[in-house]
């Protein structure tokens, strides 16, 4: 049994910024139609992004979480986007903001259909539990990275901070199981 490769795309980005400027929340949703805010549920509002397709929440404080996009260049566009709305309605950022990524998610396959009973015996730090959630969690130390294995050899990664974490596990995680596999007889 071989397994050739990781193929993977990246899904989603989390990534957060602090603009230094406290924000109006009611003046910016009294006069953006692309918000929701509703105080009494959660303290921040939602402001969404039409290109890259984006959703930022926006706090008073004047800190922001971005998600949706599906590169750091996308992120930067997208406070761009926000700084320019913010600006109709008086509040001028004068610093530019630092991007703080904080959670990466990735799909991918590893081109091989996996018996996840199996692996969930050979491999440490996993969890299997198919009467609630069809896929295997394996979590990774080395990065701190979280994975769901499938049956059907497709994935999803998540917590990396950077490309270079992510690839890094990917390559783990099919160090891993190919090593696991090793062990398997038909």
């Amino acid at each position: 049994m071989v397994v050739k490769k990781s193929t993977y795309k990246i899904q989603n980005i989390v990534a957060t910024t602090a603009l230094e400027k406290p924000v109006p929340l009611t003046k910016l949703a009294r006069t953006q139609p692309n918000t929701e805010y509703n105080p009494e549920t959660f303290p921040g509002l939602v402001l969404r992004i039409k290109e890259p397709k984006s959703a930022v929440l926006v706090f008073s404080s004047g800190n922001l979480v971005c998600t949706g996009t599906k590169s750091v260049a996308q992120v930067k566009k997208v406070i761009e986007a926000v700084v320019k709305q913010l600006k109709k309605i008086n509040v001028n950022v004068t610093i530019k903001p630092k991007i703080t990524v904080q959670n990466i998610v990735a799909s991918g396959s590893i081109d091989l259909k996996l018996n996840l009973n199996f692996l969930a015996l050979e491999m440490e730090n996993t969890e299997y539990e198919p009467e609630q959630f069809p896929g295997l969690v394996y979590k990774l130390i080395e990065p701190n990275a979280t994975f769901l294995l499938f049956s059907n050899g497709k994935l999803v990664c998540t917590g990396t901070k950077n490309k270079k974490q992510l690839e890094f596990s990917m390559v783990q995680v099919l160090k891993n199981v190919k090593q696991a596999l090793k062990n398997y007889k038909k």
